[in-house]
């Protein structure tokens, strides 16, 4: 994989996103609860990322870490739903795997609104530890069909933890995926045409407006941080829009970490943010997204 560092330089692309929006915003939803590493469920070792970093010594049972995940799908995730009803905004929710195995009827029920279930590992690990392209696809179609399986989808698009391999995209081309979010290197949507079997449309995220940074010492404290933060984001990409280059923002959230009540108020705090520039943001779902993209941005 060679490194691309200019993208489309000082000549963005001037994306027509629907009804004229100046700006297009993909809400994600992390959905890793179950799929994170425990000894609970067979793997070697507990995840140490949480409300606070694990004590347990390694290879014993984390029924604390358990607990802080379980929380995210017995009581956030139903705040989620509430609340993306309420406001009338439809998600993508980045699926793991071996959570929606373990929890098939809250996953359904997430497609059931009109929200997107994507790909998102068979657990919450990065793809770049597998150590063949064989491996890999184990994994990847795992998810897929478990995915598939709870929630009468099948996903289209694909983010996993940290870093995919230098395989991901070709699997990803191979089993008809139609964009790959494993980018952090721009604001718009590109076309990744060094893939073999490709090209893959390429949906960039990001991890500064996402809710990580509760659990990061350099982030967010208080609610409305986060909603700050969000809010500063959107009208600077308005404006943009505005000079006649819409661009994505990307709004990332986890069920245990703003599924807690106080920090759920920056998510209710950032849905009225996007209701009241409902008329220059066009909120939708990743798979909308990229199919406005890939017919305005020639493969």
């Amino acid at each position: 994989m060679r490194r691309d560092l200019t993208g489309y330089g000082l000549a963005p692309p001037r994306l027509a996103w629907p009804g004229g929006a100046k700006l297009a915003v993909s809400l994600v939803v992390n959905y890793e609860e179950g799929a994170e590493m425990a000894v609970e469920a067979g793997d070697p070792e507990n995840e140490r990322i949480g409300e606070v970093v694990s004590v347990v010594p390694p290879g014993r049972r984390d029924l604390g870490q358990e607990g802080i995940f379980a929380y995210g799908t017995r009581a956030g995730l139903g705040r989620f739903l509430d609340a993306f009803d309420r406001h009338g905004v439809k998600a993508t929710w980045f699926m793991c795997g071996r959570a929606v195995e373990r929890t098939p009827e809250l996953a359904r029920a997430c497609v059931a609104r009109g929200h997107e279930a994507a790909n998102h590992g068979w657990v919450w690990r990065p793809h770049a530890d597998y150590p063949s392209r064989e491996a890999e696809e184990a994994g990847l179609l795992r998810a897929t069909e478990a995915i598939a399986a709870a929630t009468g989808e099948r996903p289209v698009g694909f983010f996993c933890r940290g870093s995919a391999s230098p395989w991901t995209r070709e699997l990803l081309a191979r089993h008809a995926y139609l964009y790959d979010s494993n980018a952090f290197d721009d604001d718009l949507p590109y076309w990744d045409r060094a893939v073999p079997g490709g090209p893959m449309l390429v949906l960039p995220y990001a991890l500064d407006c996402n809710d990580m940074k509760f659990f990061h010492p350099n982030g967010f404290v208080l609610p409305q941080h986060f909603v700050d933060y969000a809010e500063a984001a959107i009208d600077q990409l308005i404006e943009e829009g505005e000079r006649g280059v819409p661009k994505l923002l990307n709004i990332g959230l986890h069920l245990r970490i703003c599924g807690r009540p106080a920090r759920f108020r920056a998510v209710e705090g950032i849905l009225r943010l996007l209701a009241a520039r409902r008329d220059a943001v066009w909120v939708a779902r990743r798979r909308d997204i990229a199919a406005a993209a890939r017919a305005q941005l020639p493969a």
